[in-house]
C-alpha cells in the first residue's frame, strides 16, 4: 500500500517533471536553486540547514494553481486531500494588489510537523470572483458563469480514487499509480485551442480572470523551488540571460535571522497555444501566464510579530514613495534593523516569532531552580529553542508576483463596492475548515512549553 506522504511526494516529483517538460526555464531555476544551496551548505556548515534539512530543502516545491468556480475548489481540496494537504490561510490577493487581480485564496499543505519534515508540497490555490462588481459587471459575470459551469476539470475516476486515497490514508500500488496518472494530467497545459474573443474580452478586466475563465482546462501556474540564498540565485539566473522580475517579494535582506518568506520569479513566458478566431479558424498564437517562482523561508513570525512587520511595511511605503529601488530597500534594511531583534533569541524573548523549546542538556546542574520566565531559562542555558519554518504565504507578496508577471493592470472600478468574502465563506464553501496559520504555530509551541514545564517542575507555562 502506499501512503499519503509516498503519494506527495511522487505527485510533487512527477509534477515538477512535467512542468520542466512544458516550461524548460523551470529546469534552469531547479538547477540554479541546487547548486545555489549546495555552496551555502559547503560555507555555512550546519548553520545552512537550521530551518530544515538539505533533503527537505532541495525536495521542496510549492505550486500554484487557479480555478473559476466554488465546485471546482471543493474538487481540488478531495484531490488534495488524497495527498494529506488540508487548506491553510485566507488570502484576499483583491485587497493586496493595486492592479486587477480578482481571485481569493487558499493553501493547502501538511499541518504535522513530521509531514512538513517528510515532504512539505504545498499549493497555492486561486478562486475566481465573478461576483465582484468591481471587475465583473451583470452581463459579463453572467456569460462567465456560463462557460465555467460547462467544463470539467477532474474526471469522476480521479476524485473516486482521491476520496478513498483521503479517507484510508492509502491507495493500493496500481490505485496509485493510476490516481498520480489522473492527477497529473489534470494540471498539464491543455492543448485544445482557446477562443480567442472570450479571452480577450477577460483579459481587458484582469489577465489572471483571463487564464482562469478563458480557457476550458486548468493548469499548473508556476511551481516553486526553495532556496537557501535567494539573493544569490537572483543573481546567478540573470547572469544566465533569464530575465528576472524586477524585485525579491518580502522582508528585505539584512544581518539578523531570516523571517517569513522572500520570493521572486522569471517572467512570464510567451508560449504557443492555439487560437480559435471568430470566423472558426484556429491560428498560432501566444500567451504569457506562466512563470517560474523562487522562494526562500524563515522563520513564522507570532500575531505580535506580523503585527510589526505589517508596521513596518506601511512605514516603508510612506517614507520610500517615488524612491529608487535602491534607497527602497536601504530604508527597509534600517528600519527592520531598528524594530527586529537581530537574534533568534531576541525574536524568542519578545514572544515575535515562533519556536519550539526543549530542555538544554547542558543546563545548569548546580541544584539552583530554574527561573520562570522564558526569555531568562534561554539566557541562562536552561532551555533551548528551534525555530518553526513560515510554513505559509503572504498575501502582499503573492500579488506583488502576480502583478509582476501581468503585460497589463487590467481595469477596476473602486467606485463600486466589492463582493464579501473571508475565510468563514471559504469554509463553507470547502465543507471543511480553512486552518488559521498562527493556531497551528502556537500549538506546536505550546505543546513543546509544556513538555518543558514538566521536565524542569515549573509552578507554570513560561511567558
Amino acid at each position: 500500500m502506499i501512503s499519503q506522504w509516498h503519494l506527495r511526494a511522487a505527485f510533487a516529483q512527477r509534477l515538477s517533471d512535467m512542468y520542466g517538460r512544458e516550461v524548460p526555464a523551470y529546469t534552469t531555476l531547479v538547477d540554479v536553486s541546487r547548486e545555489v544551496n549546495e555552496d551555502v551548505l559547503r560555507a555555512r556548515g550546519a548553520d545552512a540547514e537550521r530551518l530544515g534539512s538539505i533533503g527537505r530543502v532541495t525536495a521542496e516545491r510549492h505550486g500554484a494553481i487557479r480555478v473559476g468556480t466554488p465546485e471546482e475548489l471543493r474538487q481540488v481540496a478531495r484531490v488534495f486531500g488524497a495527498l494529506g494537504l488540508r487548506p491553510v490561510g485566507f488570502y484576499d490577493l483583491r485587497e493586496a494588489a493595486a492592479s486587477a487581480v480578482p481571485v481569493v485564496s487558499t493553501a493547502f499543505r501538511p499541518v504535522d510537523g513530521e509531514e512538513l519534515a517528510r515532504n512539505p508540497f504545498r499549493v497555492f490555490t486561486s478562486l475566481l470572483t465573478p461576483a465582484d462588481p468591481r471587475f465583473f459587471d451583470p452581463d459579463l459575470r453572467a456569460r462567465l458563469e456560463n462557460f465555467l459551469d460547462g467544463r470539467e476539470l477532474f474526471p469522476p475516476e480521479l476524485l473516486d480514487l482521491a476520496d478513498r486515497a483521503e479517507g484510508a490514508g492509502e491507495l493500493s500500488e496500481a490505485d496509485a499509480e493510476r490516481f498520480l496518472h489522473l492527477a497529473v494530467r489534470a494540471f498539464e497545459l491543455s492543448p485544445e485551442p482557446v477562443d480567442q474573443a472570450w479571452y480577450r474580452t477577460l483579459e481587458r478586466v484582469s489577465a489572471v480572470a483571463a487564464d482562469i475563465g478563458g480557457v476550458r482546462s486548468t493548469h499548473i501556474n508556476h511551481l516553486t523551488p526553495r532556496v537557501l540564498d535567494i539573493d544569490e540565485l537572483y543573481r546567478r539566473m540573470t547572469e544566465r540571460g533569464i530575465e528576472m522580475i524586477d524585485t525579491i517579494q518580502g522582508p528585505p535582506r539584512w544581518k539578523g535571522p531570516d523571517v517569513l518568506l522572500r520570493q521572486t520569479s522569471f517572467r512570464a513566458l510567451a508560449e504557443p497555444r492555439a487560437l480559435r478566431t471568430p470566423d472558426g479558424s484556429v491560428i498560432s498564437g501566444a500567451l504569457r501566464v506562466r512563470f517560474g517562482e523562487v522562494e526562500a523561508r524563515g522563520i513564522a513570525l507570532s500575531r505580535t510579530g506580523r503585527a510589526r512587520y505589517d508596521r513596518l511595511l506601511a512605514r516603508v511605503d510612506e517614507a520610500a514613495a517615488g524612491l529608487p529601488r535602491p534607497d527602497r530597500d536601504r530604508l527597509a534594511r534600517d528600519l527592520w534593523a531598528q524594530e527586529i531583534p537581530d537574534s533568534e533569541q531576541g525574536l524568542a524573548a519578545q514572544c515575535l516569532a515562533h519556536f519550539t523549546y526543549h530542555v538544554a542538556p547542558d543546563r545548569p546542574r548546580d541544584g539552583s531552580r530554574p527561573p520562570a520566565g522564558l526569555g531568562d531559562l534561554l539566557e541562562q542555558g536552561w532551555i533551548r529553542a528551534e525555530p518553526l519554518v513560515y510554513e505559509d504565504f503572504l498575501p502582499r507578496s503573492a500579488a506583488g508576483i502576480f502583478q509582476s508577471n501581468l503585460s497589463e493592470e487590467g481595469s477596476r472600478n473602486n467606485d463600486r463596492q466589492g463582493a464579501a468574502y473571508d475565510s468563514a465563506w471559504l469554509s463553507g464553501v470547502l465543507g471543511r475548515d480553512v486552518l488559521d496559520p498562527f493556531d497551528l504555530y502556537e500549538e506546536q509551541q505550546n505543546r513543546s512549553l509544556a513538555q518543558v514545564t514538566r521536565e524542569l517542575g515549573l509552578d507554570g507555562t513560561p511567558v
